[in-house]
């Protein structure tokens, strides 16, 4: 049985076309199953049921196909590794960033980049407010004698505000 160096020697030049084909578009892939999500959950951005069916379904796969899909492009970036020149070894190094990056990105919860707690909720009278507008929509909390409102516009960036209301401890979320 003949060693891979030989093997990878013996490759036609047709063959290693079709290995660098392989592997780009194995890398686009893997980018894009892991980065189409981001850009498709967006708050206040039209989405179809369809639209957040197909990114969570790409959202829960993507953990396990980035792993696949990083071995087999392992796999081929090796083999053109051992039969390729200088540039083509620089070429191939830099294809394994984005595939490592979706691959640990993968793992990650975006949302929780995106959408920070607001922390430190700052009361302000309702005739000097001049962020929210007559029509505006607010999540109002009364407890005791204390009336609060959060304005769900401001409420869809931060889905969590930590506050004390009437001397009770909440967390408004939207």
């Amino acid at each position: 049985m003949p060693n891979i160096l030989t093997r990878l020697s013996e490759w036609t030049n047709a063959r290693r076309k079709l290995v660098w084909l392989m592997l780009f578009v194995l890398v686009v892939a893997v980018v894009a199953i892991v980065l189409t999500p981001v850009f498709l959950i967006m708050p206040f951005k039209a989405q179809t049921p369809r639209i957040m069916e197909v990114s969570y379904l790409m959202r829960r796969w993507s953990p396990l196909l980035t792993i696949i899909a990083s071995l087999l492009i392992l796999t081929l970036t090796i083999g053109l590794w051992m039969a390729g020149r200088w540039w083509s070894r620089i070429v191939l190094a830099i294809l394994l960033l984005p595939v490592l990056g979706a691959a640990w990105l993968a793992r990650q919860n975006h949302f929780e980049w995106m959408f920070n707690p607001l922390p430190n909720a700052a009361y302000a009278k309702a005739a000097e407010v001049t962020f929210v507008n007559n029509d505006d929509r607010v999540m109002a909390v009364r407890i005791g004698g204390e009336s609060v409102a959060y304005p769900i516009r401001l409420m869809g960036y931060h889905h969590l505000v930590g506050d004390t209301v009437g001397g009770v401890p909440i967390v408004a979320t939207y």
